[in-house]
């Protein structure tokens, strides 16, 4: 079926990209909202507005020229190390919901949220399901995410509006904040620097940027309404995920394990049910855990070859 232009918020950000190459290799006409630095990348069909969405008159102005009939909600606070406890949360709360408001009164007729895993009970164990898993978030951050699924599904149903919830589970890839875990460990190694972790013995789950951006179109261009976990489906230990990242870059030799102690409260696993996105939104990933952080190193790997040379 055919469809209008696209509008996604924050997308000139970690995920946003990928969303919007994937949009662009399909051919699908996008308009993205970026504040407050328009990203270097351009990419085709791809139309970027600067915006403060935090400000409702702007949102409502570039509903009223766009009157999108489709969007995908990015945006949010995501400060590393903050953003757990960060009061904006809130803020975004208000300016999601103000967001749906004019979407919906501009005749928006589809919308994709991403929400987080952080909206689980964490000390449940198995897979976490959609449908069976109980929600007990306990950050604010999680907190904020499902009260927004909450109030945002109730106006979406009474407006006519198809929402779709995407819970996204641990992403990594080129392109991440260099702070967080994957990219701090990737460069340490590179620069011949040692790795101190804990035991590692704590499983998550982890999808390639590239196949979070495929899933976040494809549950877009489907008909699932409610909420979708975005994640692989696969656990994998963090001493092995660490492993595989010695392996990539040739200098496991560096990493010492068991140096930290584990956190308390750490979860022991946090892997997602995807069998809403195989089965209903029909989504297979298609990168590999090796062949992702092999491609990821190899991205680091340039960016640091280029700082040297500059």
């Amino acid at each position: 079926m055919a469809h209008g232009p696209v509008l996604v918020t924050g997308g000139s950000g970690f995920v946003g990209q990928a969303l919007l190459t994937a949009f662009a290799e399909a051919d699908v006409e996008v308009h993205a909202t970026y504040w407050p630095d328009q990203p270097a990348t351009p990419l085709a069909n791809t139309f970027w507005h600067r915006i403060n969405l935090l400000e409702p008159g702007p949102v409502e102005a570039l509903m009223r020229e766009l009157v999108p009939e489709r969007l995908v909600h990015l945006a949010w606070y995501v400060e590393h190390g903050r953003f757990w406890s960060a009061p904006e949360n809130l803020d975004w709360v208000a300016a999601s919901l103000h967001l749906l408001r004019a979407f919906a009164a501009s005749g928006g007729r589809r919308v994709v949220i991403t929400g987080t895993c952080a909206e689980y009970d964490w000390s449940v164990g198995g897979p976490l399901s959609e449908s069976t898993s109980p929600l007990a978030p306990a950050t604010v951050y999680g907190a904020a995410k499902d009260g927004l699924r909450r109030v945002a599904a109730a106006f979406a149903h009474q407006e006519g509006v198809e929402l779709a919830w995407a819970r996204l589970f641990f992403m990594y890839g080129p392109g991440e904040a260099p702070r967080r875990l994957v990219p701090s460990v990737i460069r340490a190694l590179i620069a011949g620097e040692p790795v101190l972790t804990t035991e590692g013995a704590q499983v998550r789950d982890f999808l390639h940027i590239k196949d979070v951006g495929r899933a976040l179109a494809a549950l877009l261009d489907s008909s699932v309404v409610g909420p979708v976990n975005i994640a692989s489906g696969k656990g994998i230990a963090m001493r092995e995920l660490l492993a595989v990242i010695g392996q990539a870059t040739g200098r496991g030799d560096l990493i010492r394990r068991g140096a930290l102690p584990t956190p308390a409260g750490e979860p022991p696993s946090l892997v997602g049910d995807v069998r809403r996105l195989r089965g209903e939104v029909g989504l297979e990933p298609g990168i590999d855990l090796a062949t992702g952080i092999s491609q990821t190193v190899s991205w680091w790997r340039e960016r640091a070859g280029s700082a040297e040379a500059g």
